[in-house]
């Protein structure tokens, strides 16, 4: 299962919250959450030219595709074998995201060039496996922006990078993930209002236990 949404949504709460609720109800989880920083050179890259460290590295949209799809592609046999040992493996952004943030930084849609090729590379070339579920918590920009604000003050090793700062792209973003939603890009998606409280036990219990 994935959760998706924009910097600042509330993802990583979310996630903590599904999976104390789903070891309530008994479930056993695991969770990743991408860019794996600190553990994986493509994520590292990543972070590094988000905040300008190479140069003109972050202009070029399918080169930071490609960093975020071999992140993935790396993490793939841990993603697998936590399939195969767990009720429930979370994972806090994915595929989608690539697809998202740049369909969006190229003014394209959910139907455009860039996201058949994240498409290509991630699912068809390097075999990532398909999400059973997607769950868009889904804000409004601005209030994400201001929770990216917020973290950026309270952690000083969280400071907004070149995505975040930009409320133009979060904005194109945002309708982006909406488009993948209507199409039910890659899996079945469940969006959350996650400007609102959300009740995790009641959450957890519909995603596992549909209709």
């Amino acid at each position: 299962m994935v959760i998706e949404g924009l910097d600042g949504a509330g993802k990583r709460t979310l996630t903590d919250g599904l999976t104390k609720a789903l070891h309530d109800g008994g479930r056993t989880v695991a969770t990743l959450a991408f860019p794996r920083y600190g553990r994986s050179v493509h994520a590292d890259l990543v972070r590094e030219g988000l905040h300008r460290e190479h140069g003109d590295l972050t202009d070029s949209v399918y080169g930071m595709g490609l960093l975020y799809a071999l992140d993935r592609r790396e993490a793939a046999p841990e993603i697998r074998a936590s399939l195969d040992t767990h009720d429930v493996v979370l994972l806090d952004r994915y595929v989608a995201s690539n697809a998202a943030y740049g369909a969006a930084r190229l003014r394209q849609h959910a139907d455009g060039a860039f996201v058949r090729w994240v498409r290509a590379i991630e699912i068809d070339r390097f075999g990532l496996p398909v999400p059973d579920a997607q769950l868009l918590l889904r804000v409004p920009p601005a209030v994400a922006a201001e929770r990216a604000d917020k973290r950026a003050v309270a952690d000083a090793g969280r400071a907004k990078d070149a995505y975040e700062s930009d409320d133009d792209l979060q904005a194109r973003c945002a309708a982006l993930y909406d488009e993948l939603v209507a199409v039910s890009w890659l899996s079945e998606w469940h969006v959350v209002d996650g400007a609102a409280n959300v009740d995790h036990t009641r959450l957890a219990a519909a995603l596992v236990h549909p209709g």
